[in-house]
């Protein structure tokens, strides 16, 4: 990153990240955490759609096509949408963590245009840990997981309780979710914020 501000520089007793036990297994598809998350919810018609897969360590890889409806100038990805998709990878580390975590900062560097048609590559790990604060970092490559860097970002992730979801998030959504017989699927529309 260019310029990184002090905010994002972990605190010099800062603990190396541990992968939890009951996380995913390396390779495994991580899912949505919420069907309606413009990230990676599979019932949002104009999402992302970002599929995730966990790495080792706490680590994992990430994708996303550019569709014309994430166009910002005519046939290149807003950059909006290209720190979403980051966003969204990042936020998804947390998973691996099995921590409830929301984004209290994310820095960005875009590097280079990212066309209509193009799938990102991202990649993100979890670097340190310092009490509620998980910072982590992630970049996104165009034509391959090899190729030529387009974008990425270093952020700050703090741990929340449930409750902050609960008391901020819209009532019919949060009882829709708090009510999912899929017990799983129901502590996993709380993981990031959306």
């Amino acid at each position: 990153m260019s310029g990184t501000s002090a905010a994002l520089e972990p605190p010099v007793d800062a603990a190396k990240p541990v992968r939890h036990p009951d996380a995913p297994a390396p390779g495994e598809l991580l899912g949505a955490h919420y069907g309606q998350c413009f990230g990676c919810g599979g019932e949002q018609p104009h999402g992302l759609h970002l599929e995730a897969r966990a790495g080792e360590g706490v680590s994992l890889t990430a994708e996303f096509t550019v569709r014309p409806e994430h166009q910002g100038a005519p046939g290149l990805a807003h950059g909006g949408v290209l720190a979403t998709a980051l966003d969204e990878t990042l936020g998804s580390l947390n998973w691996l963590l099995r921590t409830i975590a929301v984004t209290g900062r994310l820095e960005t560097d875009f590097v280079r245009p990212v066309p209509v048609g193009t799938t990102l590559h991202l990649e993100a790990e979890v670097t340190a840990v310092a009490g509620r604060k998980i910072y982590s970092t992630a970049t996104g490559r165009v034509g391959g997981p090899d190729g030529p860097v387009a974008v990425r970002a270093e952020a700050l992730f703090i741990e929340v309780k449930v409750d902050h979801f609960v008391n901020h998030g819209r009532e019919e959504e949060i009882q829709a979710a708090m009510s999912d017989p899929d017990q799983l699927r129901r502590a996993r529309a709380f993981e990031v914020n959306p």
